[in-house]
């Protein structure tokens, strides 16, 4: 019995020990002491106090509570707009023993609340603006006196037209420098006025629109930097005879757009001066001396040195071609029913028609080749048949000669020697007389002179 008494206590003991472990441990992790109810009373009426004076300094918070528990601020009530209740979290979050907020505060529907506050700001930037009037005038009067200035410097003329090559360059130099002035007195205004930093938000938008512009009138551009590139180094003079593109005339005019040619026809011809900047430019008139070439053919059993020789004496008895580059006569090519001979002839094309000096050559040498009994041949077709000795039908060329006259070449020359015709330039002077009345009655829109350098 005794046993069954120590045993009941000893396990009475092991279940005591064991319920009171995990309060031993407990007790020993918290903290000692006792909580300071008062001063943590005294610090939530701080913070309210505290975020109650800054609400009441500022506008649109005047029926706001503020209340404060253990450091949680709550606030009540409405605000004057949308920001002024966004603006309620930073002023409270700012005070100093805040641990969280709970903004309650609902915007305000109050009609006349909401125009107060709109009323007394314009009535502030009215006042703003009338005090402000004195200075914009001043500098309103700064930026019309530094444009005004480059006006009248951009309308001298004397500077401008000795320093460019021509008008449209001179005109170029006054746009630049009545930007320049412009953009000069904007800076002083600006300046001030103390928005100097406007000026940079200007000058941005202005280069983004700028670039947009660039691309949408890319074409633009390109043709007015031509026409300043033809303008400086000018590849052909008022009154030339030029091909580009295909298109040949005289020249009339370059404008700061086209180039105007008048065609032989009496047609104007406008090319865009981007197209004749990048164009192959053949220029008939840069030179005096112009060669001509005809195209003689003769039969095959003709004897073509005494051809050539004939063709070559012919051309050059012709008044009207020079002796120096000389007259030439080669063999170009053998045909189907001749030997093509090529005759080459050099003229002065200021004092004898191109067209009419190849047209006499080409007259005067088929005359002398019919005298001396050279042989021009025409092609023609032979057909021939069945049982025309050939086992079908084919066409081949041919040749039929004329009676040969027995001439010599003197006599030959000196027969069409007399019956040469008139070659002088009269044509190209009638072409010269349309392009000078043309010029004389738009003669400030050209950009030609007669002493502008050349390429």
């Amino acid at each position: 019995m005794v046993h069954f008494s120590r045993l009941i206590l000893v396990l009475t003991l092991c279940v005591l020990a064991l319920t009171s472990a995990p309060l031993w441990a407990q007790g020993a992790d918290q903290p000692s002491g006792t909580i300071a109810v008062a001063d943590s009373a005294e610090q939530d009426a701080a913070i309210a106090r505290r975020i109650r004076e800054i609400l009441g300094e500022l506008d649109g918070y005047e029926d706001v509570t503020v209340t404060v528990s253990s450091g949680i601020v709550t606030l009540r009530g409405t605000a004057i707009d949308g920001p002024a209740l966004s603006r309620l979290n930073e002023i409270s979050g700012r005070v100093e023993g805040v641990v969280t907020i709970e903004n309650r505060v609902q915007e305000t529907t109050d009609v006349a609340r909401r125009l107060d506050p709109a009323i007394e700001r314009f009535r502030i930037r009215m006042e703003q603006f009338i005090n402000y009037l004195p200075l914009a005038g001043i500098a309103i009067a700064a930026f019309a006196l530094v444009v005004f200035a480059g006006l009248l410097i951009a309308r001298m003329n004397r500077p401008w037209d000795r320093l460019a090559p021509n008008a449209f360059i001179a005109d170029i130099y006054r746009q630049v420098i009545r930007i320049v002035f412009m953009l000069g007195g904007l800076v002083i205004a600006l300046d001030i006025l103390g928005a100097t930093a406007l000026l940079s938000t200007i000058l941005g938008a202005a280069g983004i629109i700028g670039l947009a512009i660039g691309f949408a009138v890319r074409d633009t551009v390109e043709n007015f930097i031509a026409s300043i590139m033809l303008s400086i180094r000018q590849p052909f003079r008022p009154n030339d005879q030029v091909e580009i593109e295909g298109d040949i005339g005289k020249v009339i005019r370059l404008t700061s757009r086209a180039t105007i040619l008048l065609s032989f026809d009496g047609n104007h011809i406008r090319i865009p001066n981007a197209t004749v900047f990048k164009s192959r430019i053949v220029n008939y008139t840069r030179n005096d001396e112009r060669r001509f070439v005809i195209d003689l053919g003769v039969a095959y059993d003709t004897d073509l040195a005494r051809a050539q020789d004939l063709a070559l004496r012919t051309v050059s008895s012709l008044p009207f071609v020079i002796n120096e580059p000389a007259p030439a006569v080669w063999i170009e090519k053998l045909g189907d029913s001749a030997v093509i001979l090529q005759v080459a002839g050099w003229i002065r094309q200021h004092e004898t028609s191109y067209l009419k000096a190849r047209s006499e050559a080409w007259r005067l040498c088929m005359a002398a080749f019919d005298h001396a009994g050279i042989v021009m041949p025409e092609t023609t077709l032979r057909v021939l048949g069945v049982g025309g000795g050939a086992s079908g039908s084919s066409t081949v060329p041919s040749a039929t000669s004329a009676p040969k006259i027995t001439t010599s070449s003197a006599a030959a020359i000196a027969a069409v020697s007399a019956n040469i015709g008139d070659v002088d330039a009269s044509m190209d002077k009638e072409l010269e007389r349309i392009v000078a009345t043309e010029r004389a009655e738009k003669h400030n829109d050209d950009l030609l002179k007669k002493d502008a350098p050349e390429e």
